[in-house]
């Protein structure tokens, strides 16, 4: 995970692909689709506007790049981008704002069998920082939550390699789609450019999910057990999601900040297969990264009990193991670490508290927090701060991401949250986190990431021998 600035952008010719004017004009006149948004894709949508009525422009995609070997055959990338896109339902659905009591959000899907791509020749960019900044505006206008189409697709042309940069809005995408983006556009290029047709099992519709998640949710009510300890949980957070617990140098009711990318390596592939031995008989690498976190937090700010909404994906089925879409829910947890002295008591809470939880994870929390009644007004981005966790190793061809410049991007902007990504590479644990852009908040997260590799070194020392 890293930012368009940081992933190693090379000077060469621009060429881009959207959806073509014709596919637009048909998405137009479209019925309404019967199968509704997310929750979590219309609390993105609500947000969005929220935030924008109150005149800042938020950008929220997220997205993908890669390399191609030598100069590209754009006919057959082309090709390859297209089936990609056909093959998942979302990419080709969207949303309108309906109007009237509510004010609801209605989807509409384009037939695959009406959507093109239009590819145009940008031109020449000899300038790495300037190619940067052109891509990061065509995204941040294109890859927009509140217009439709949101995505785009870029390649760089160079003798020796082709660049690939994919961005949609996130209300389309997670970070498991994204990873795996590398190794089927791959695919589909290859069968491309050598005449073959690609093959490409059928996956499921995050566009069917959403219809059967939504209706799941809304058979619940108020007096829900799911709810009941959602809202003990907030109010044991003085009634709001919780934040970062520590010092970020933000003044009460201040602006929206700009926020700051930190991203670093934070161990070998050694001392991160010796961390996840040490931790897997309480449930593995992200208990132990909860439980670092939360022991650091209350040495940071002192706070006696962590507590944090921890994402889990909800690709329950098997079936929904390729699909591209946000499949993403929370768990609440809380960490009393003022009565836990070290990391083994701490690793113990924390599996205790996941077991415990992790099941509302498959509730989405925008349904929890309409059924609260709560005034939950977004005023920023992101609703919580967040510890997230993704073993990447098991993805087609990950073990290539370095060799290929493989990259998962983020859009860093702006926002009051801390939001911390920790992924397992085959070459080891890779940190990235994004903080409000104060002194204060870049102090405390720079002791943070400390820290937490100190905690994941001295743990990887008292492991049992481990062969990464």
């Amino acid at each position: 995970m890293t930012d368009i600035q940081r992933c190693e952008v090379r000077p060469g010719r621009l060429v881009e692909w959207t959806l073509s004017p014709a596919t637009v004009a048909t998405a137009k006149d479209l019925p309404e689709d019967s199968r509704p948004p997310a929750y979590i894709q219309e609390s993105h949508l609500r947000t969005a506007r929220t935030v924008r009525d109150d005149g800042l422009f938020v950008p929220t995609w997220i997205g993908a790049a890669f390399d191609l070997p030598g100069r590209a055959d754009l006919d057959a990338l082309g090709e390859a981008l297209r089936g990609w896109t056909l093959r998942h339902e979302t990419l080709r659905s969207g949303f309108r704002w309906a109007g009237g009591p509510g004010d609801a959000i209605r989807r509409f899907t384009l037939d695959a069998d009406a959507v093109s791509l239009h590819r145009e020749d940008v031109g020449e960019f000899g300038d790495p920082a300037a190619l940067a900044r052109h891509l990061q505006h065509r995204f941040d206008t294109t890859a927009d939550a509140l217009r439709w189409p949101n995505l785009i697709y870029a390649a760089v042309v160079r003798d020796d390699c082709t660049s690939v940069y994919m961005a949609f809005d996130h209300s389309n995408v997670d970070a498991f789609s994204i990873y795996r983006l590398p190794a089927e556009i791959h695919e589909l290029y290859a069968a491309h450019r050598t005449g073959r047709t690609p093959e490409q099992t059928p996956v499921s519709s995050y566009v069917d999910f959403c219809e059967a998640e939504r209706a799941d949710a809304d058979r619940i009510d108020a007096d829900h057990e799911t709810v009941a300890r959602w809202r003990e949980f907030i109010q044991r957070c003085d009634g709001r999601l919780p934040g970062f617990p520590v010092d970020l140098g933000l003044e009460p009711g201040g602006a929206l900040p700009t926020q700051k990318l930190m991203r670093e390596m934070l161990v070998d592939a050694d001392a991160a297969a010796a961390f996840e031995a040490y931790c897997r008989p309480c449930g593995g690498t992200l208990v132990g990264l909860l439980a670092a976190t939360a022991l650091i937090v209350h040495e940071i700010g002192g706070e006696p009990v962590y507590r944090t909404v921890v994402p889990f994906h909800t690709r329950a089925k098997s079936a929904y193991s390729d699909s591209v879409g946000w499949y993403v829910g929370g768990a609440p947890i809380e960490v009393p670490v003022a009565r836990t002295p070290d990391f083994p008591a701490a690793l113990t809470t924390v599996r205790a508290a996941l077991h415990a939880t992790r099941p509302l994870a498959r509730m989405p929390l925008a349904r929890v927090l309409r059924l609260l009644g709560a005034d939950f007004r977004p005023t920023s981005p992101d609703m919580y701060s967040i510890v997230s966790f993704t073993d990447t190793r098991d993805i087609p061809h990950s073990t290539s991401w370095t060799e290929r410049n493989a990259y998962g991007l983020i859009r860093v902007s702006y926002g009051d949250q801390v939001c911390a990504w920790v992924t397992r590479l085959h070459e080891g644990l890779w940190f990235a986190a994004r903080h409000p852009d104060t002194d204060v908040a870049h102090k405390n997260l720079r002791l943070y990431a400390d820290r937490l590799r100190d905690i994941i070194l001295s743990v990887a020392d008292r492991a049992p021998h481990t062969r990464r």
